[in-house]
């Protein structure tokens, strides 16, 4: 009998695994940390500091935006990216919560 990992599994351990494989890629953390410094831009600017296409960087905003760790304020024909505080923190106290749990202690040396 198999069983899907909604049984098996905490829903903790489901959400900070869902929010993990979002950040599982390098050009969405160079996003994040850029937002972080910034405070806040619209995607254009991202594109002139990250070097990936227009495209590529609106597909990433789109998959952090659609996970909440970024939120966009329409503004003409722009967007202006900021990053979602109360998401980050969320993020921030699942991956402590999991840590925290996890024994230092290895029996490899």
């Amino acid at each position: 009998m198999t069983f899907h990992r909604t049984e098996i599994f905490e829903e903790e351990y489901q959400e900070l695994a869902r929010l993990a494989k979002v950040l599982a890629h390098p050009a969405r953390l160079a996003i994040l940390k850029y937002l972080a410094e910034v405070k806040a831009c619209i995607s254009g600017d991202i594109s002139n500091e990250i070097p990936l296409s227009r495209t590529t960087v609106s597909q990433h905003l789109q998959v952090l935006r659609e996970a909440g760790f970024i939120q966009g304020q329409i503004d003409g024909v722009k967007i202006n990216y900021c990053l979602n505080p109360e998401n980050v923190k969320r993020f921030r106290e699942l991956i402590e919560n999991y840590l925290g749990q996890i024994n230092n202690n290895s029996c490899c040396k």
